[in-house]
């Protein structure tokens, strides 16, 4: 991240720009950077300006107590300014939420597109697991075991037990007890992890929703929900895609819509 600018709470927000053309500014997930979208952001500078940035609490950006999801969307608002004060947003799991919440907010953005929001409609037992993970998650985060906090969400992706161990052990592991508070950020724009369709109603610019085809059917389900719980929502599958999608595939899609 080589430039910032401050949210209007005077958090410091570091960000980057690449490429040319209509401009989109693109929103990590949970446990990520704006490095993590940085390959996404290279791939689309052949037709597209693109930012990456850190959000509030990871990376070099700071981080203001106390937290609330209006804090983030006031994130983008100045970052959006920062950027010449017209763009498309995209985000990428959680961080695809906070992009619907942005939208909604009346944030004058040109459009949105999300990949694979992880609301749980669809998944069997997906409302109990969600409120069970928020309470274990505050709880550890308010005991100071982040490490644990880096578990309980890894296990809530997926990742076997042995992986997790083997995590633990890793150079990595220091790395992501650093930003296991931020985990706490994308519980919040989650809410309870369902669907929030009032919201989503209120949203007034188009929005592409995008799902994986080899990622899980409640994925496609999830993806689905949001294209038509928007007025303007469009669905989007892309085959042989996983939650881990590969920036060539996505990116030709992401810039070909930021542009229309």
């Amino acid at each position: 991240m080589d430039k910032k600018t401050t949210s209007r709470d005077g958090t410091s927000l570091a960000y980057h720009v690449t490429g040319q053309g209509p401009t989109v500014i693109l929103v990590s997930g949970a446990m990520s950077t704006g490095g993590t979208v940085l390959p996404l952001a290279e791939r689309l500078a052949e037709r597209c300006t693109a930012v990456v940035y850190d959000r509030r609490g990871r990376g070099e950006s700071g981080d203001t107590a106390p937290y609330a999801v209006d804090r983030e969307v006031e994130d983008l608002a100045a970052l959006l300014d920062a950027v010449g004060g017209d763009a498309a947003l995209f985000g990428v799991s959680s961080g695809g939420a906070l992009v619907l919440h942005a939208a909604a907010s009346g944030l004058p953005v040109r459009r949105a597109a999300v990949y694979e929001v992880p609301y749980a409609d669809h998944l069997e037992g997906g409302a109990t697991r969600e409120a069970t993970y928020k309470e274990q998650l505050n709880k550890a985060l308010a005991e100071g075991r982040r490490g644990d906090a880096v578990e309980l969400f890894l296990r809530l992706t997926g990742l076997g037990e042995e992986m997790i161990q083997r995590a633990r052990q890793s150079p990595m592991w220091t790395g992501m007890e650093a930003v296991a508070p931020s985990l706490a950020h994308d519980d919040a724009v989650m809410g309870d992890g369902l669907l929030p369709r009032a919201l989503l109603a209120s949203v007034t610019v188009p929005v592409l929703a995008v799902a994986g085809g080899a990622s899980p059917e409640w994925m496609h389900r999830a993806s689905q929900a949001v294209a038509e719980a928007v007025p303007q929502g469009t669905y989007r599958i892309l085959p042989g895609q996983t939650h881990m999608v590969e920036p060539d595939v996505l990116g030709p899609v992401l810039a070909e819509y930021v542009a229309g």
